[in-house]
């Protein structure tokens, strides 16, 4: 089976907007002074956001973030 580029870029191209968008928005989001996270810990919160791509964002929306 051999892709072309443009099917290559056509799929990972959506992926990484989405990666990209999610890692802005929970870093904006941790960013906040009023924002509390479960553990208390901010720069842990941040480290998964950032170095667990895709995956940390989503993980930091579902169970990170504790209610202000």
């Amino acid at each position: 089976m051999n892709m072309d580029v443009g099917a290559i870029i056509a799929i990972a191209l959506p992926i990484l907007v989405i990666q990209l968008g999610l890692l802005v928005w929970a870093l904006y989001d941790l960013s906040r002074p009023t924002r509390r996270v479960k553990g208390d810990s901010k720069i842990v919160w941040a480290l998964i956001v950032i170095f667990i791509n895709l995956i940390g964002p989503i993980l930091y929306f579902l169970v990170g973030r504790e209610d202000s």
